[in-house]
């Protein structure tokens, strides 16, 4: 069966491998890492290691996007209060839309017409406003955006457990220094 071609925005290696499960028997993706949100920067290369670590123990090709913490400063400073924003609101809306946007850019520039993101695999990300989020980017560039939540069908119990046993890192923020500085401060026990 011929595969589809796919630029696939990963947000970290975990969520690439639950993703991934549910895409691999139709598409075949092309992994693009774009997260200026992850803070530190530490954290933010150890992520993109682990993503690069899988991708090429599966054989999946990896391009790298601009970390470019400015844009995403610049992208969530339009929401009033925006430091103050609960996890999951519109703070998270917008560095959603920032990330689709670019990987709609970079679908558009090397000629994919569809894209999607590892984004909706998260236990606490709404996929529904991914969703929607996706397809108004894919409309603007005359693309398609592959909905799905990805965390369902066993996909999310599935990537804790590969993770686990291809000892890859699984972070405990999602990954911007607002949701860093809330778990410092009331840390998961």
């Amino acid at each position: 069966m011929h595969k589809i071609k796919l630029l696939l925005h990963a947000c970290c290696a975990p969520c690439l491998i639950g993703t991934l499960s549910r895409l691999s028997p139709v598409y075949e993706p092309v992994i693009f890492f774009y997260n200026p949100n992850i803070h530190p920067k530490k954290e933010y290369e150890i992520r993109k290691k682990q993503v690069v670590s899988f991708c090429r123990m599966k054989g999946l090709k990896f391009i790298e996007g601009f970390y470019d913490v400015k844009a995403w400063f610049d992208s969530v400073s339009k929401i009033p209060n925006f430091k103050d924003e609960p996890e999951g609101g519109l703070r998270c809306s917008e560095c959603f839309r920032l990330r689709l946007e670019e990987t709609a850019k970079k679908a558009k520039e090397l000629g994919f017409k569809f894209f999607t993101t590892t984004l909706t695999l998260g236990a606490n990300k709404n996929a529904e406003l991914i969703n929607r989020l996706g397809v108004e980017v894919a409309e603007r560039y005359s693309l398609f955006f592959i909905q799905a939540d990805f965390k369902k069908r066993g996909a999310y119990l599935f990537s804790i457990e590969q993770s686990k046993k291809l000892g890859i890192y699984r972070q405990s923020y999602c990954g911007c220094v607002y949701s860093l500085k809330r778990n410092i401060e009331s840390p998961k026990l």
